[in-house]
């Protein structure tokens, strides 16, 4: 709509001598095509500076203000109609050539049309996902996952170059109290128990239930003892790059195997990460700054342990590293910061994470302003609400009654297969990446496995399907993509609304990456298929004399939908 924007921003400069944002809008199709207030915006402004240019408008009245603006409008051939509406709105009708125009344009570039440059240059880091070694991955790690990955994706349309970075806590309680678990399944320390034999998922689920007996066991102070002392010992591995003894060889074995977990899982939601960055590599570094900077005043000693005094930010306190001098999460992630700062020197850091943690990341970033103002400045946090099964309660790995991740796709699966008869991987995960983008970023959302593997819904299997059935009339037709339409076109009632909506397309684009929003491209998906399907129930396309305008519109659809999935992570079908 640039060339849009400029008419008007241009008309604005001659009668009035000002310079103005412009903000176009969508109206109800029976209002118009596009739709602005730039007048009601103006008034206040003219009411300052009554006498105008041409001396014509009226300070205050932005009604009479939008019949000028509009009167010079349909001067331009862009425009069948330009109409004022209400208190000063004025709708606008995009003309056939205008439309023909932007059509072309589609097919001359049906993989740039409408693409921001947002990021163009930047050099972008996107942390998501962040599983905890010795656990299993569980329904939050499917959802920030498929987040995180479209929003890469969308960062990666505008220009950015991303580089997908995964952070979890191999060192910690948490570990401990597994291998504390561990040991004593395996009646002591003694490595060659360890279910080697088992396939890698029964082996993270036996890892799995090791974690729930030790936190369980946790609540006995002789145990809680015991499972301090492990803490430690699994620190020491690391200081004295410990591998052969029995203790280091319960430890790096089960280590490795949740990291053969994780790629097989990511392998089969297609989301691929260029670094794991583990707890241990950042927590040296995290101890040293916050033990730099507490001399600067920044951090300080309380009872033993050193905190970063939230309070005079409006924000809590914190401890960063605690009583026995070891890191908490909160130095760990400093030292996290600093290591990706160093690795990429990036223009913005995105972390995604559940909505869980959001307090506690205010704290670490406005904790790391004090010593790296620019580090935190092009640092954000992005936040998601939890994701839940209709009926579901609330799950809890430490009690071992959650949902493994891996049991979503299943259950998509079997969904598919009695609907089917047959399953698909590429509309399994296409149902399952809908399904979760489809929901605007924030609160919590439900999952239910049986729709959305529906092909006839606001499903990912509908605008797949959608796509190949446009593919297959392309295909039937034998289409040129080298077609094109001359300027002198007309559009008829079915026609136009499809075009008129395809040409939305670089404005959705822009507003899903300003707003880092998934669900701004699926919400438009779904609707440019529904009124594809109106043109397609009501236009032959095949042998019909306009068979030459409208394979081009089926043409520009298909390209347009295939893009969009393709933001979103989902396989565009030639053929269903």
């Amino acid at each position: 709509m640039e060339r849009i924007l400029e008419i008007i921003t241009k008309v604005v400069k001659d009668l009035f001598d000002l310079n103005t944002g412009v903000v176009l809008s969508r109206p109800e199709a029976k209002f118009g095509d596009l739709a602005t207030n730039v007048a009601l915006t103006l008034a206040g402004r003219l009411g300052k500076n009554p006498a105008a240019s041409d001396g014509k408008a009226v300070a205050g009245r932005p009604r009479e203000i939008a019949e000028q603006i509009a009167a010079e409008l349909k001067n331009h051939d862009d425009f069948t109609s330009v109409e004022v509406a209400g208190a000063g709105f004025i709708n606008m009708r995009l003309s056939d050539a205008y439309l023909t125009h932007e059509l072309n344009t589609m097919l001359a570039t049906p993989n740039d049309y409408g693409r921001p440059e947002t990021y163009k240059n930047q050099i972008v880091v996107t942390e998501f996902s962040d599983p905890n070694p010795f656990k299993v991955l569980h329904v939050g790690h499917l959802y920030t996952s498929i987040v995180g990955d479209a929003i890469s994706r969308l960062i990666e349309l505008a220009g950015g170059e991303v580089h997908r970075v995964n952070f979890g806590g191999d060192v910690g309680m948490h570990v401990a109290k597994c291998i504390w678990g561990i040991i004593t399944k395996l009646g002591g320390e003694n490595p060659e128990n360890l279910p080697t034999d088992l396939p890698i998922g029964e082996r993270m689920q036996w890892v799995a239930s090791s974690y729930v007996d030790g936190n369980k066991a946790y609540e006995n102070d002789e145990t809680k003892t015991e499972i301090a002392d492990i803490n430690k010992r699994i620190y020491q591995l690391f200081d004295m790059d410990e591998h052969d003894t029995p203790f280091a060889r319960i430890y790096w074995t089960c280590r490795s195997w949740s990291y053969e977990y994780f790629d097989n899982f990511y392998d089969r939601i297609d989301v691929q990460f260029e670094k794991y960055y583990p707890e241990s590599a950042t927590a040296p570094l995290g101890l040293k700054t916050v033990q730099e900077q507490t001399k600067k005043s920044v951090f300080k000693e309380s009872n033993g342990a050193i905190i970063f005094d939230g309070e005079p930010y409006g924000l809590h306190t914190r401890v960063f590293i605690n009583s026995e001098g070891l890191p908490t999460y909160e130095a760990k992630d400093v030292g996290l910061s600093l290591t990706k700062w160093q690795d990429y020197h990036f223009d913005k850091s995105f972390i995604i994470t559940g909505v869980d943690i959001i307090d506690y990341m205010k704290v670490v970033i406005k904790s790391i302003e004090q010593f790296e103002p620019e580090l935190a400045a092009r640092t954000e946090h992005i936040t998601h609400g939890m994701m839940k099964l209709a009926g579901a309660v609330k799950m809890a790995s430490r009690l071992g009654n959650f949902l493994k991740a891996e049991d979503v796709l299943d259950m998509v699966e079997n969904y598919q297969k009695e609907a089917q008869g047959a399953i698909n991987q590429d509309t399994v995960l296409g149902a399952v990446r809908y399904a979760l983008l489809k929901n605007r970023l924030g609160p919590d959302i439900i999952f239910e496995p049986e729709t959305s593997v529906n092909a006839q819904g606001n499903s990912g299997p509908y605008l797949q399907y959608s796509h190949a059935r446009a593919r297959s009339i392309l295909r039937k037709i034998g289409f040129d993509k080298q077609n094109s339409l001359s300027e002198n076109q007309d559009f008829d009632e079915y026609e136009r609304p499809l075009l008129v909506k395809l040409t939305e397309w670089p404005e959705i684009l822009t507003t899903a990456v300003d707003e880092l929003a998934p669900h701004v491209i699926c919400t438009y998906m779904y609707e440019l298929a529904q009124i594809f399907n109106r043109f397609y129930e009501n236009s032959r396309v095949e042998g019909d004399p306009r068979a030459g305008i409208r394979t081009c519109l089926v043409a520009a659809y298909a390209d347009i939908l295939r893009n969009g999935l393709g933001v979103l992570g989902i396989v565009a079908p030639e053929k269903m």
